[in-house]
């Protein structure tokens, strides 16, 4: 694409002035920084990534309402991770993560292993035991 040719669409970057930065080929043919307010296409598909997200933080609250789901379930959508990147971060096995996702076993678990999850969450041990939801 052209320099000329790139995208200034409206988009929620343009709104607070902000543009992105891309890259796009010059007059000389070589592929140089300018700045895009934003493409329409690429802002529906932001949209509704955000959209589903959403979603699921609300699915996620309603089963740590219903007793069916663990705080660390919560807070991982919070912070939108998956069961494999939670448990890099905190140094589990994913069996142990996913294990942890249920009320039952949240419940047993020693002050250590909140911790560890807490500091990932960068949340108490205490907002971890009664998030706020």
């Amino acid at each position: 694409m052209k320099k000329n040719e790139v995208p200034q669409d409206e988009s929620c970057l343009s709104k607070v002035n902000i543009k992105e930065v891309v890259y796009a080929v010059d007059d000389q043919g070589n592929y140089d920084k300018t700045l895009s307010s934003g493409w329409e296409t690429k802002n529906k598909v932001l949209n509704e990534s955000l959209e589903l997200i959403e979603e699921r933080l609300k699915e996620t609250k309603e089963a740590l309402l219903a007793g069916t789901a663990s705080p660390i379930a919560y807070f991982m959508e919070l912070h939108r991770m998956d069961v494999t990147i939670l448990a890099s971060y905190v140094g589990f096995w994913k069996f142990k993560v996913k294990r942890h996702l249920r009320p039952k076993v949240f419940a047993r678990l020693k002050k250590r292993t909140l911790k560890k999850y807490a500091e990932v969450f960068d949340i108490s041990v205490s907002e971890l035991k009664n998030p706020k939801v």
